[in-house]
């Protein structure tokens, strides 16, 4: 059975094409121009705009004219990631997909579910001539992923809807009807380059098999951060030895938690053992702390060859301190919604970058905006005292919860009717673009759903197939029984 096979046939057809295309953030020309022959093809109205939104019309289907028009929406970037060893250029090649029992997953690399099914739904319903529905809107948004740019970019006149359903959550039978703002707080080392000390033992040390996820959905399930675990074992060293660092490296994404990094150390030639001694004290301990959700942990330790140059002991030592010192995962939970994390941090990234720079990224969420400038004050507080430069974004608006929404009310039956039982009515402690759209379109009726998907921005990234399946007749159900003007 191959990806083509599965039901509903439309949806998925549409979204292997998707994973035929690459698209990485910032890199969306070809899926552009896919979405702008398919209109063509398909003799839709459309229209892009300058930062590369695509929004597609469709009329309505006859005798449901006097409905209110329904913008379906998504984004059409996705987060790159591959495993160590994997060999894929996201740039050029298509994504490789394998059939796990109910499950769909990548050789190796994240899938692109996120949000390539929520796209793939909405292409499927644009080229039906027998779907039921009022007036469509599909807008596919660029860039989401590094920072939501493409719903920023967005005019205030692009839109015509009065009804927006976001097809970028990540749980079937749950409705989201709120989400976390965010920003992002940007740290900045700058070291000098000392010579490499005589009679050192100069070492490898990595951290990896751990799952990584998103840092907004999967904040609260304890994942390991790799840059964490690494600077717990660099600090130990250098709180007992002669330490000396070299390279320092972990995270990618802003959004992601640190699956993989490793640091490139040296410590005096009689010490040379303490180097494994600690890590085999060290890494049961957190073997043992991870091991219900991240039991594929493994910490390394090899010899290296010497360096070309050492970071400066003042740096590094404020650097480390930093680095433990500095809060990851979620900091407060809602008072109003069971269950759902109100404000967290992500510790994304440590990069060593050109002009004796090293750059740590972290994001701060939250439902209230007041708590997110907090968590990004404490993170700043954190690194000012490490003596680093430390810069904010601007940030991202919250999307508060309208319990009373219309199109609420048609889910909760649609969702009866078909299944049983309601569904889940919800707030996402993650970045969904529905705060932006409806800062510039506030007359918005909006709600959010999706199938169900698994360690979304890392290459476990996984879609659930049944579940595709009841959604894709979920969201069909809303279609045509949206309330009239």
């Amino acid at each position: 059975m191959t990806i083509k096979d599965l039901q509903p046939r439309e949806v998925w057809n549409y979204f292997y094409e998707l994973t035929q295309i690459p698209r990485p953030s910032k890199k969306e020309e070809k899926v552009i121009a896919y979405l702008l022959e398919f209109a063509k093809q398909h003799n839709l109205d459309v229209k892009k705009d300058e930062a590369g939104n695509v929004l597609i019309t469709k009329p309505a289907t006859k005798g449901l004219e006097n409905l209110p028009t329904v913008i379906l929406q998504g984004h059409v970037d996705m987060v790159c990631e591959k495993n160590a060893g994997t060999v894929h250029d996201f740039d050029k090649d298509p994504i490789e997909t394998v059939i796990d029992g109910d499950w769909l997953k990548a050789k190796g690399t994240t899938l692109g579910a996120d949000n390539g099914v929520g796209a793939a739904a909405a292409l499927a319903i644009l080229a039906s001539d027998k779907i039921e529905h009022g007036k469509l809107e599909c807008l596919f948004t660029v860039d989401e992923e590094t920072g939501l740019t493409g719903a920023y970019a967005l005019g205030k006149d692009f839109l015509k809807g009065d009804v927006l359903i976001n097809l970028d959550t990540e749980e079937e039978g749950e409705v989201y009807i709120g989400c976390a703002g965010g920003k992002i707080t940007t740290v900045t080392f700058t070291y000098k380059k000392e010579a490499v000390p005589a009679n050192y033992f100069w070492f490898k040390v990595q951290v990896k098999g751990l799952n990584g996820g998103h840092s907004g959905s999967e904040i609260h399930t304890g994942l390991g951060n790799a840059n964490k675990i690494l600077n717990r074992y660099l600090w130990t060293l250098s709180r007992k030895y002669g330490f000396a660092l070299a390279e320092i490296d972990g995270g990618n994404l802003h959004n992601a938690i640190a699956r993989e990094a490793y640091a490139v150390a040296g410590v005096p030639y009689d010490k040379k053992e303490n180097v494994i001694v600690e890590l085999n004290t060290l890494a049961p301990q957190i073997e043992a702390e991870l091991k219900a959700v991240d039991p594929k942990l493994k910490m390394t330790v090899e010899s290296a060859g010497a360096p070309q140059f050492v970071i400066d002991k003042e740096t590094t030592t404020n650097l480390l301190n930093g680095l433990y010192a500095c809060p990851h995962g979620v900091l407060g939970m809602s008072f109003e919604i069971p269950g759902l994390v109100e404000t967290s941090t992500n510790m994304a990234s440590v990069k060593m970058k050109e002009d004796n720079k090293i750059v740590i990224t972290t994001s701060q969420r939250s439902s209230t905006n007041s708590l997110k400038d907090d968590a990004g004050n404490i993170v700043n507080s954190v690194f000012t005292l490490a003596k680093a430069e430390v810069v904010h974004s601007a940030g991202y608006p919250g999307w508060r919860p309208n319990p009373d929404s219309k199109v609420l009310g048609v889910a909760k039956d649609a969702y009866k009717k078909l299944f049983g039982k309601e569904p889940e009515i919800m707030a996402i402690h993650a970045g969904l673009e529905c705060g932006l759209f409806l800062e510039k379109y506030p007359h918005l009726d909006m709600i959010s759903c999706g199938p169900t998907i698994r360690n979304a921005h890392s290459p476990e990234e996984q879609v659930n197939i049944p579940s595709v399946e009841k959604w894709w007749v979920f969201l069909l159900e809303i279609l045509k029984n949206i309330p009239a003007k």
